[in-house]
């Protein structure tokens, strides 16, 4: 796979285009409705996904390379999330994030190619999966233990920190990956 930068913002392109063309159209709604903000802790009853959304892959899903793009891909998505625990003690899961984070590794070069997102829910979960991917054991033992401590997890408030943080943790070891 060549290793130009250029490469991947036009590899991201395709695969969005490619899962945005799969999808039903939807009922046209009013341009002139701004979208409501969305916190980073969805509403006291978060919807999640279907079990068919939650384990459902691209038909043509054949290396853990095009599993990393699928999950990239699925970030942004605030629908893309689980609830565990019960009615009583509900917590959101976010899905792509955390198989981004089981992935580790192979996903750390996409996640830091996230990095200047303008979408603060997205550089949120970029930034908790890249605290995730970055314990992953084999790259621990070459990092020398290692990895991209965050000060507060899943608060879009601590973006900015965060943001520094894995950029320092990137100065540091992402020669790996150029």
């Amino acid at each position: 796979m060549p290793r130009d930068p250029r490469f991947i913002p036009i590899l991201l392109t395709l695969l969005l285009a490619a899962g945005c063309a799969g999808r039903e159209a939807s009922q046209a709604e009013p341009a002139a409705d701004p979208e409501p903000e969305v916190s980073a802790e969805p509403a006291a009853r978060p919807v999640p996904t279907t079990q068919h959304d939650r384990f459902w892959v691209p038909p043509l899903y054949a290396s853990q390379e095009d599993e990393v793009h699928y999950y990239i891909s699925r970030l942004a998505d605030k629908r893309f999330i689980d609830v565990q625990g019960g009615s009583e003690h509900p917590r959101v899961w976010y899905i792509a994030a955390e198989r981004l984070g089981q992935i580790g590794e192979p996903a750390v070069p996409m996640l830091f190619a996230l990095i200047d997102t303008q979408d603060q829910y997205e550089l949120m979960l970029v930034l908790y999966s890249l605290q995730l991917a970055t314990q992953d054991p084999q790259l621990m033992a070459q990092t020398g233990g290692d990895y991209v401590r965050l000060t507060e997890t899943l608060e879009q408030s601590a973006n900015a920190e965060n943001r520094a943080i894995a950029l320092e943790w990137w100065e540091r070891h992402g020669w790996r990956w150029q």
